[in-house]
């Protein structure tokens, strides 16, 4: 009989979205954080309920026959790529199956199924990463990189990282380097004391501007300019426009900012996506893959359809990407977000891309829907992971709306949405997945919603 505490070998049967991974002791389910289908492991059972375990892989005893490309040297133990060790193709097979099941369970039904899009490219994709300084193991040198899988202080230091291009990996080992010799100390988030905290890089991948960002607590008064020319000179396929210094002395492991500088250049990267031009600051959301953000977009907008004289709510519109792409045709595109910094950038790469028909609105998307008196013809909706709030959804429902474009992040969250839409007089018409975090058991989703009652 399995019971608590219990180290058992499992064999892990079948995955679900997210990386979630199962097996069976006898009747009983054990539950999985993450897992390959086909790999033997050693699991310790941490609690069961109702017949269903959960427990907690400390060993891969046996590979899956799944499993069978090379794979960069971090791979098992950064908490990155998880599924990078299977053929991209399986890959795309894995998550398209996955996401399928998600909407049989939720009951939704005669749709179209458009299949899932890979990404344009596999590797060196990424056009940001947030790497954490820390150490290894306790007392141990500096590192600069990703957390340790099932870790949440070890860092393990990501320099050979095949998610991100040479440029990237340049300017983390060189920072490294730049602490490591003068022993300045990473902030302890348990002790709430030391220096560093993280390194933010972004870099466009059509334009090849680049912006870092050091957030580090307000402890100790480092002068950084050696750091700035070190990167300056460094041998860059891209180029550095900006270099800032956050100060961050919240308690949260998280980046923001109490106070913000520009040590070099400007706060802002400039990309060009399906021939319009974006404005990115250091802390606004921006899709991750460039070249996989202009098939997700090409794909909204061919959900969306004929748009002429339209007027389009982007709801959760970030940096107002996706309602600047289908404005040119359209008679007025309003977007609402949250992130005050996105909105500024929002407007601005409005007036960048001479678009004047488009408004962006800066608060919470269940109050802000409230206040407006214009109906949409067209509904984009983009939200968080967690999915669209209760009580915006139900506003969201009363427009009317005879066309909504869903796009998400989360299929669990998204299918739960859709059957809200669908008891509320919408059918949903047709679905496709869009893979733009290749090696990592994620995936978007774009659906077709329309009105029929």
């Amino acid at each position: 009989m399995l019971k608590r505490k219990d180290i058992i070998t499992l064999n892990i049967e079948g995955t679900e979205f997210g990386g979630r991974a199962y097996g069976y002791v006898g009747d009983i389910r054990v539950d999985l954080k993450h897992g390959i289908p086909g790999q033997e492991v050693r699991v310790y059972i941490k609690k069961i309920k109702e017949g269903i375990a959960k427990g907690e892989i400390l060993e891969i005893l046996k590979n899956s026959p799944l499993e069978d490309e090379k794979t960069c040297i971090h791979y098992g133990q950064c908490g990155g790529c998880s599924i990078q060790s299977i053929d991209y193709k399986k890959q795309l097979e894995l998550k398209e199956g996955q996401v399928k099941r998600l909407f049989d369970r939720a009951g939704i039904k005669d749709y179209k199924w458009l299949g899932i899009e890979g990404s344009p490219r596999i590797f060196e994709y990424r056009n940001k990463m947030e790497f954490s300084f820390g150490d290894e193991e306790k007392g141990g040198p500096l590192t600069l990189g990703m957390h340790r899988k099932g870790r949440y202080y070890d860092i393990i230091t990501v320099d050979s990282c095949l998610i991100v291009d040479e440029d990237f990996r340049s300017i983390l080992k060189k920072t490294l380097e730049f602490f490591s010799e003068r022993n300045v100390n990473y902030y302890h988030t348990r002790k709430n004391e030391g220096y560093l905290r993280h390194l933010v890089v972004r870099k466009a991948d059509f334009t090849g501007e680049i912006l870092i960002n050091l957030v580090t607590t307000s402890q100790e008064n480092i002068d950084l300019e050696d750091l700035v020319k070190d990167i300056l000179n460094l041998d860059l396929e891209g180029k550095l426009v900006g270099f800032l210094h956050t100060i961050n002395d919240s308690l949260a492991d998280v980046v923001q900012s109490d106070e913000t500088n520009i040590l070099y250049g400007r706060d802002y990267i400039i990309e060009k996506l399906l021939g319009l031009e974006f404005k990115i600051s250091s802390f606004s959301f921006f899709q991750t893959n460039s070249q996989g953000a202009e098939k997700l977009y090409s794909i909204v907008r061919d959900f969306v359809g004929n748009a002429d004289d339209q007027v389009v709510f982007d709801l959760y519109c970030g940096t107002g990407t996706i309602g600047q792409i289908v404005a040119p045709k359209a008679k007025k595109v309003i977007g609402i977000e949250i992130i005050e910094d996105a909105v500024k950038a929002a407007r601005e790469n409005a007036k960048l891309n001479k678009l004047d028909n488009c408004t962006f609105i800066a608060g919470d998307v269940k109050e802000e829907v409230k206040k407006l008196y214009e109906k949409p013809d067209i509904i984009i909706i983009d939200p968080p992971r967690a999915g669209i709030n209760p009580k915006a959804l139900k506003d969201i429902i009363s427009f009317n709306s005879k066309k909504i474009v869903y796009v998400s992040c989360n299929p669990r969250s998204l299918v739960n949405d859709l059957v809200e839409f669908q008891n509320s007089g919408y059918k949903v018409e047709m679905v496709k997945c869009m893979d733009m975090f290749a090696h990592t058991p994620h995936v978007e989703c774009v659906v077709g919603i329309q009105k029929i009652q």
